[in-house]
């Protein structure tokens, strides 16, 4: 959306349709159960890996729909304003703060990637694979654990219409 026309109010920005979802996306990854059941290392790194793993879930399930499968552009829209505010609090300026994004978008997009081929396979190995390579876990986590939780809620989405994703009422 425009400068100007956020001054003037004359267009409604379209990624406010989403933010319940993305509040939804972040507080998903937030659950202590990937934390203290999964040993998902509680840091800057684990976080970021479930935010992502949470978000990565969301836009597999919003691709399998022609409707929302545009539109998770703009949830992923929301999650790079969130990343980059949270970058700019912790004093990343503008000289690096392009590239800091630019990685954590491209770490995304071979998450979803990822993930989008571990949940079409029936076994459990490519999913465990994929969370192996993209999750920080500390020491003992499982990432069988956080596969098994992953394609539940895999399940969990597949099986949330689409009007009710979008008011982000995601049964947990």
């Amino acid at each position: 959306m425009s400068l100007l026309a956020k001054i003037f109010g004359r267009q409604t920005d379209p990624r406010e349709r989403f933010v319940p979802l993305w509040r939804a996306v972040v507080g998903i990854a937030r659950e202590p159960q990937w934390y203290a059941e999964c040993g998902v290392a509680d840091t800057q790194e684990g976080r970021f890996d479930m935010l992502s793993t949470a978000l990565a879930a969301v836009i597999v399930r919003m691709e399998r729909e022609e409707g929302l499968r545009a539109q998770a552009a703009l949830l992923t829209e929301l999650f790079v304003e969130d990343i980059e505010g949270q970058l700019r609090q912790q004093g990343i300026g503008d000289p690096t703060l392009g590239k800091r994004v630019g990685k954590l978008m491209s770490a995304l997009g071979g998450r979803i990637g990822a993930y989008r081929a571990g949940l079409a396979d029936t076994g459990d190995a490519a999913l465990t694979d994929a969370v192996t390579r993209n999750v920080t876990f500390g020491e003992g986590g499982s990432p069988a654990c956080v596969a098994a939780r992953l394609r539940a809620l895999h399940r969990t989405l597949q099986q949330t219409p689409d009007d009710a994703l979008l008011r982000a009422e995601i049964a947990r």
